[in-house]
């Protein structure tokens, strides 16, 4: 087969806060376009993470081929710069087949890393990592903060103060390297040989705070509490460090009553929602946005962009 050509081959990309309702719309898209969804949630790749992620059932994906989904083990390890090497490689296979692909998620840095290219990071000392982590644990975020500013002002700028996981990576790569995380941070972008359409979904915010507490409600009904106890011995693990499950293992080691530990999952699934909105309207000129409902008017959109 010949070289690829870019405008023949269209990577429609759908995001939105989680419980907005992606996983629908993306199948109905999917049955209509006739191809396969890619699935960007840094969470739904682990096998063991089955209610907690609000990964789509069998039925829910209603045949349509899902790649990504319990692909791996909750002991491995998968970045997202691996998670764009695995995609770049399928596309390849994929658009051999079909024209259109879907992805859709909630990650923002994982979308990232396959529409823009991850940065090139230099290896990190596993000690250090350890380091950081323990003192984190021990103070609290400011000092690791304080540190940052110190070291890298200008990604001290821009990072999520209430984000451990990325003041951590920072200044891991900081102390590891001697250079500022912000000085392999790339300022251009990766030039991808398919046409790229994004989408975000979005909803009153009363009505996806709504449906985030029904989806908790049902999580728990279907034994959220029983999965987080049989993933407990593995909660150091990052994909564990997130909403649904941190608040029951808190709840687990007697820091809070059970009706307490229910109104922190709703109230810190909300947050989350909040902060993917945050991520994906920073740059408004990036996506185009609708509410889930829209079939005719996204359905419009993606061949008017597949025409362009």
């Amino acid at each position: 087969m010949g070289s690829i050509n870019k405008y023949n081959r269209h990577l429609v990309v759908v995001v939105g806060p989680t419980a907005v309702g992606k996983t629908d719309l993306c199948v109905q898209l999917a049955k209509h376009f006739d191809t396969e969804i890619i699935s960007a949630d840094s969470r739904q790749f682990f096998r063991e993470m089955q209610i907690g992620t609000a990964k789509p059932t069998p039925e829910e994906q209603q045949g349509v081929k899902h790649h990504f989904v319990d692909s791996h083990r909750i002991t491995e390890e998968y970045s997202a710069g691996a998670f764009e090497q695995d995609v770049l490689t399928l596309l390849e296979q994929l658009f051999r087949q079909q024209n259109v692909v879907l992805m859709t998620g909630g990650s923002g840095l994982y979308v990232r890393a396959v529409l823009e290219g991850m940065d090139e990071m230099p290896e990190v000392d596993p000690q250090v990592r350890e380091e950081l982590t323990e003192k984190y644990e021990q103070e609290g975020l400011e000092p690791l903060l304080d540190q940052l500013q110190q070291l890298d002002p200008l990604y001290f700028a821009q990072v999520d103060k209430a984000n451990p996981q990325r003041v951590i990576r920072a200044l891991e790569v900081c102390q590891s390297s001697g250079h500022p995380y912000s000085s392999f941070r790339k300022s251009e972008r990766t030039e991808r040989p398919f046409n790229i359409i994004k989408i975000a979904l979005t909803r009153d915010r009363a009505e996806l705070y709504s449906r985030i507490d029904q989806r908790m409600d049902l999580m728990l009904e279907q034994g959220l509490l029983e999965e987080a106890k049989a993933l407990y011995p593995y909660r150091e693990h990052n994909a564990l460090q997130t909403v649904g499950y941190k608040e029951i293992f808190d709840f687990m080691e007697g820091k809070y009553e059970w009706e307490e530990a229910v109104r922190l999952l709703k109230r810190d699934s909300r947050r989350y929602a909040k902060r993917q909105l945050t991520w994906f309207s920073k740059h408004p000129e990036e996506y185009t946005w609708f509410h889930p409902e829209q079939w005719q008017e996204i359905v419009a959109y993606i061949n008017e962009r597949m025409s362009d």
